[in-house]
């Protein structure tokens, strides 16, 4: 050892940490009197060294000391306590893991390493993009690009999502949401026997099965080596965020702490992330998390904290409103309730009125209809009940409540007016989506079709039903299209993109409210449980000179109206549209289905639309 030098260092950052003079390693512990290092040499295989934390190291039950004459691209190391030898949980890197899916008789060990190397950030920010003009991406690291049909030269990886940058900006979104990539083990380490109709069974004969979603604790200061194509994941992960800022994408990340994790470690992992990696937003999992602490925390003022509860009475003060608004609900309601909305089901007006133009005023809502749980949209629209006979659990995972519907045939089929209703059925989903107040996310894939054959629960499942077949048959890029497309027109319109919730008056003094709605007679609705469709009527004010209008008054406005028709019913049904100013007249911008069949009667002009269709109209 007589080539380091041992000093007394300091409590944090907890972990260890490059010096110019050398490495500052910290602990926690309780009783530290006989912890400290293990140094692995990563140059000579077996040669390592140990190093005891020195006298008067401990601050609380952290020791911590520095080791001068090292470097941390030579070394790999363990923290031992006592006989306990483990792995740095504050690790910025992970040695051992680098192939994904490796199994605990492949025979591997994880060591703790240091985040090597200079990264040139260049001029590279958060990009604090609007929740009211977010349009989410939700995606599986390995899953979004492993398939063959992604064609990537690095399938499964960061630089995987990196080659997938141009489609993501040609669809539209601003933001992808990642399910975990710091590093897991995709496998659960078994330590005792397991049962079988009272006598004891080898381990060998319960076959493991891979967390592949990875919602379980981790090592959450490191990014997973197996997403990365190289041996750096570090750098990959930064060169992610980097060129998706570059393309104006924000990068969200998913983190789960199981119930026993420590608020301070929360803290410590989101500030890393932010500090490190420049990562614009969290969702955070699990069923203790100090959210509070965390939304108070000055540092994470312009950092998205996605959670399935905001309590804004312990967040803000009465009177209060965020500067930038950076906290969000994510939770299951507007999936649920729209789902049985969209297949008609009874009593549902009143609910998707509500959640339709939803907008808090001091926080978020993500609506999500699909999510990586769950069906895929394909398959909300083509099974009746789950299938994941391929998870061999015997169906006793997965929501039995999906509020799906087959459309007529269970899976696949060749029926063409059963794949034409399931067609209009996903299209019905997108365009709801993109027509609510809060903010949309789509599940990757969902835009093409893709599907888990069934099976709603895909957790285990790192092969083809996991991953997302980038479908082009002729009934995909139609989807894509039409996806597309539901994204242009609501990123193009003001009424689509607002941070407060509708009055439902005529506050701009247009001649019309903001928000209203109608049916068969023009302002009157019936929301009674036996009635599936509904008018939604926005009115906005737009400057002449700010669409290209040759007028003789300088700014001179003008009112723009769009009625949105939603017919879930499966029967025609007639909508009136109030009447409109001399000259103007109602335009059809577009359909998830057949157009609607105008008719005029007593001065009033009124739509026929098909059944299970959404059509847009615009007035002006």
């Amino acid at each position: 050892m007589s080539q380091f030098t041992i000093k007394k260092g300091n409590p944090f950052p907890l972990g260890a940490y490059p010096l110019n003079n050398g490495i500052q390693f910290s602990m926690v512990s309780t009783d530290g009197s006989n912890s400290g290092i293990i140094l692995m040499s990563r140059k000579e295989a077996g040669k390592t060294e140990k190093i005891a934390f020195p006298e008067g190291c401990r601050v609380g039950n952290i020791y911590s000391m520095i080791v001068e004459n090292i470097s941390e691209h030579d070394f790999a190391y363990r923290f031992y306590d006592d006989e306990h030898e483990f792995v740095d949980p504050y690790s910025r890197r992970i040695l051992g893991n680098e192939k994904f899916g490796i199994k605990e008789n492949d025979s591997y060990e994880l060591y703790s390493a240091l985040d090597e190397g200079e990264f040139d950030w260049e001029d590279d920010h958060v990009l604090c993009t609007p929740f009211s003009s977010s349009i989410l991406y939700l995606m599986h690291v390995r899953g979004f690009t492993m398939h063959s049909s992604s064609k990537v030269k690095h399938p499964g990886t960061f630089l995987g999502i990196t080659e997938k940058i141009p489609y993501l900006k040609d669809l539209g979104i601003t933001a992808i949401e990642l399910l975990p990539c710091y590093e897991f083990e995709e496998y659960e380490k078994r330590t005792s026997a397991g049962k079988k109709t009272g006598y004891e069974i080898a381990l060998e004969e319960i076959p493991q099965k891979v967390n592949y979603w990875g919602f379980k604790k981790g090592y959450y200061f490191a990014p997973k080596a197996s997403y990365a194509a190289g041996d750096n994941p570090c750098e990959e992960m930064r060169y992610l965020v980097k060129e998706m800022h570059k393309a104006g994408i924000e990068v969200i990340m998913q983190l789960y702490f199981p119930d026993n994790t420590k608020g301070s470690m929360i803290q410590d992992v989101i500030r890393h992330w932010v500090m490190e990696y420049h990562v614009d937003g969290f969702h955070v999992k699990g069923n203790r998390i100090p959210i509070t602490l965390l939304a108070t925390d000055p540092l994470f003022a312009n950092t998205k904290l996605f959670y399935d509860y905001i309590p804004e009475e312990e967040i803000y003060s009465a009177n209060e409103r965020p500067k930038y608004k950076n906290l969000c609900v994510y939770s299951d309601e507007y999936m649920y309730q729209m789902r049985k909305f969209l297949k008609a089901d009874p009593d549902m007006l009143t609910e998707f009125i509500r959640l339709e133009k939803r907008v808090p005023e001091r926080i978020g809502t993500v609506n999500f209809i699909t999510n990586y749980y769950g069906f895929s949209l394909n398959d909300l629209y083509s099974y009746d009940t789950k299938h994941n006979e391929a998870n061999g659990e015997d169906g006793r995972d997965g929501c039995n409540s999906n509020y799906s519907w087959n459309c007529g045939a269970e899976g696949k089929t060749r029926k063409k007016a059963i794949l034409a209703l399931r067609q209009k059925m996903m299209k019905n989903a997108v365009s709801t989506l993109m027509l609510a107040a809060g903010t949309p996310l789509l599940t990757a894939g969902d835009e093409f079709l893709n599907s888990m054959d069934g099976n709603n629960n895909a957790y285990c499942q790192d092969n083809e039903i996991g991953y997302v077949n980038w479908n082009t048959t002729k009934a995909a890029m139609e989807m894509l299209d039409f996806t597309k497309q539901m994204i242009a027109f609501r990123k193009s319109k003001p009424f689509l993109n607002v941070s407060s919730e509708f009055t439902m008056l005529d506050h701009e003094l247009c001649g019309f409210p903001d928000l209203s709605f109608h049916q068969e007679e023009a302002w009157k609705t019936d929301l009674s449980g036996d009635k599936h469709h509904i008018g939604m009527m926005f009115s906005e004010l737009v400057d002449s000179k700010s669409e290209g209008k040759t007028t003789s008054k300088i700014g001179t406005r003008f009112t723009r109206l769009y009625y949105i028709a939603f017919n879930m019913h499966w029967e025609e049904r007639i909508f009136s549209m109030p009447n409109l100013i001399k000259k103007a007249k109602w335009n059809e911008l577009l359909t998830t289905g057949d157009s609607a069949v105008l008719k005029e009667a007593n001065g009033s002009t009124s739509f026929a639309v098909p059944p299970r269709t959404v059509v847009i109209f615009e007035a002006k």
